[in-house]
């Protein structure tokens, strides 16, 4: 069987690349890490790999807003090959900083262009960096990543990870149409907050039209090993981290 090809896209300012390399080849998958200027030389490269892959970090220094001036750049000089590479079903995963890209870049929800975006990720509410462990609830629908997830244990390390909407009638829409994939469902030590960045609908995740796009906040390539797990050594060590099932959901949808 062949081996699944992940371009993971690095740019100035990322810095969990290394990380989400290692979580796809832990899940049986090939990872190589291709800085933003590469592909830009060369945007044929893309249709070599499966999956598109956008990791956190802080782009170009988070300068105007987190992953816009990333996000401006894969508008503008790879527009064209990130449409063919979805259009031929791969996938496309952002986390953290990669959500804020893929949101902001137009590629998880169309722009409305009479008013701009129908949706960002801005500053939390109440403001600060949050650095935490969070459970996250998953509705797959028809998002191969999470296929057979029903909740997740992962880390946060954010401090523009709110989701806002521009109206309520937005959020409805997504949560109708099944793009709304994952959602905030507690916080590890305050057991009475659900959400820790006062996202609109407790929104953590959201999934294209086609579920093969996913933006997620949370970080499930700092949960692949059982060690990773904040409390392991108290409540032993379990089969793998929880994040794995993702990234081997990735590798698996094109047996």
């Amino acid at each position: 069987m062949p081996i699944v090809k992940v371009l993971v896209l690095r740019a100035p300012g990322s810095n969990c690349d290394g990380e989400l390399k290692f979580a796809f080849e832990l899940a049986g998958g090939r990872a190589d890490l291709v800085h933003v200027n590469q592909l830009r030389e060369r945007p044929a490269l893309l249709q070599k790999y499966q999956i598109l892959a956008i990791p956190g970090g802080f782009t170009y220094g988070d300068d105007v807003a987190a992953g816009k001036i990333l996000a401006v750049t894969l508008q503008h000089f790879l527009g064209d090959a990130l449409r063919q590479f979805r259009d031929r079903e791969k996938l496309i995963l952002g986390v953290c900083n990669g959500f804020q890209v893929l949101l902001k870049a137009g590629v998880l929800l169309t722009p409305d262009l009479d008013d701009g975006p129908l949706a960002t990720l801005t500053h939390n509410e109440p403001p600060g960096f949050q650095d935490r462990w969070v459970w996250l609830d998953s509705r797959p629908g028809k998002c191969p990543f999470l296929r057979g997830v029903d909740r997740l244990f992962v880390p946060i390390a954010h401090g523009e990870g709110r989701f806002a909407c521009r109206a309520g009638w937005i959020l409805r829409g997504l949560e109708q149409s099944g793009q709304v994939v994952l959602r905030y469902s507690g916080i590890v030590d305050q057991p009475e907050l659900r959400n820790p960045n006062g996202s609109d609908g407790d929104v953590a995740g959201l999934c294209d039209a086609t579920g093969r796009v996913l933006g997620l906040m949370p970080h499930p390539e700092r949960h692949v090993l059982p060690v990773q797990h904040p409390h392991w050594t108290r409540l032993g060590l379990a089969a793998e981290g929880d994040g794995l099932r993702l990234f081997r959901n990735a590798i698996e949808f094109f047996d």
